[in-house]
């Protein structure tokens, strides 16, 4: 408990130190050679005060007049809090930059988080998008590591839906993934796909929930996929569509015990209703082939989807969700976010019937131009809920 302790205070102490200061501004190395040496003895700059600093830090357009957010680094953090974690604190720096010689391509993000609660759980990672060559190439890429005491129910959608199989399960959880997507035509690009999935459930209260399967896995995949953007924004979207698929192969010759493909199918539409008004609506659906471990099972319930659900409570091969959400810009830089939604988790067409309703009320605060921070308020089946506190809309 001491060592998160300290780690808690470090990255407050570097947090407070970042919005105390300027933006960080990430600048190309000036030559030597390039300096050019003057007699003329220049101004003294006044340096700003501690809370014109901080005022700066959180306008809109963080102290930058011309209202760009190229090559700064935003720090963020706040408290949280959700049905499996508890209450907590969420730490991310994130950016928006571009590579030298390519003024073309659309701006890279990448934003690096960690969080940390009063239930134990903690997690780092990092993730983002790289637009290279005039837009012509694309790598996402999504890294984690985590420790998660949690609750397991067991697979399926009854087991899930029965209340006294809720146990106690303490994992580690490690994510590596990556995909290249090569410009085809227009909107459209494809391209290969890696991924790493660590799973270590050290203890476990009911281990006859895991119906023999190992406590530690480790899967190896890769695949192809293709998408279709033609988003105005990829965190804010205000029209468009996005539509994308994959198909992620994890045999037995690649050291995978529990072998099986993954079939990803997604698709999203935004449009502008009214003034102020985006109506986005998200069909996600999940699809196992062969032998998925537990672990590796489509789940029900996260932060961007079936938003106060307890993460991973209903569990099978399959899953689908489906989502509209209403938001509202109300004054300045609030607005608020309506949803409503309905998932479900199944084994096979015939246990497909079983409905998980889900529906929700959020806040939205304009921390940068097009970057919002959302606190989201999910209910669930039987009225479960939970908080979400995220950068960015949650689709």
């Amino acid at each position: 408990m001491c060592k998160f302790r300290t780690i808690i205070t470090i990255i407050a102490v570097a947090c407070i130190s970042c919005a105390a200061a300027q933006d960080l501004v990430l600048i190309d190395s000036i030559p030597v050679a390039g300096v050019v040496k003057s007699d003329t003895i220049a101004p003294p700059v006044k340096k700003k005060n501690l809370w014109q600093s901080i005022k700066n830090y959180l306008a809109l357009d963080g102290g930058n007049k011309t209202g760009s957010d190229l090559n700064k680094v935003n720090v963020l953090g706040g408290p949280f809090y959700d049905n499996q974690a508890g209450f907590g604190i969420a730490l991310m720096a994130g950016g928006n930059f571009k590579f030298r010689n390519d003024s073309i391509s659309l701006p890279s993000t990448s934003q690096l988080y960690f969080n940390i609660s009063t239930k134990g759980f903690w997690k780092v990672g990092l993730y983002g998008s790289f637009f290279l060559n005039q837009n012509k190439w694309r790598i996402n890429y999504d890294m984690s590591y985590e420790n998660m005491p949690s609750y397991f129910y067991g697979m399926g959608f009854e087991n899930g839906d029965n209340e006294d199989n809720k146990t106690m399960q303490h994992k580690h959880l490690g994510l590596f993934h990556v995909e290249g997507l090569m410009k085809v035509t227009g909107a459209l690009k494809v391209g290969p796909a890696i991924r790493w999935n660590y799973v270590n459930s050290d203890t476990i209260a009911r281990p006859e929930l895991l119906e023999g399967q190992d406590r530690i896995l480790r899967n190896y995949g890769f695949g192809f996929v293709a998408e279709y953007d033609t988003r105005d924004n990829m965190k804010d979207a205000y029209s468009g569509w996005y539509a994308y698929g994959g198909v992620l192969f994890r045999p037995k010759f690649l050291w995978n015990k529990y072998a099986f493909t993954t079939l990803d199918l997604r698709l999203r539409h935004y449009k502008q209703v009214w003034k102020g008004g985006v109506l986005a609506g998200d069909l996600y659906a999940l699809f196992n082939f062969g032998n998925p471990s537990w672990a590796m099972m489509s789940q029900v319930g996260n932060s961007n989807r079936m938003r106060g659900y307890y993460t991973g409570r209903y569990r099978d091969k399959h899953m689908i969700n489906l989502q509209l959400e209403l938001r509202q810009h109300i004054w300045g830089r609030h607005g608020i976010a309506l949803w409503a939604g309905v998932g479900n988790v199944f084994h096979d067409a015939d246990s497909f019937g079983k409905l998980l309703p889900n529906f929700g009320i959020g806040y939205r605060f304009a921390f940068r131009r097009r970057m919002n921070i959302r606190l989201d308020f999910g209910i669930g089946k039987n009225w479960q809920n939970g908080f979400v506190f995220n950068i960015n809309e949650a689709f």
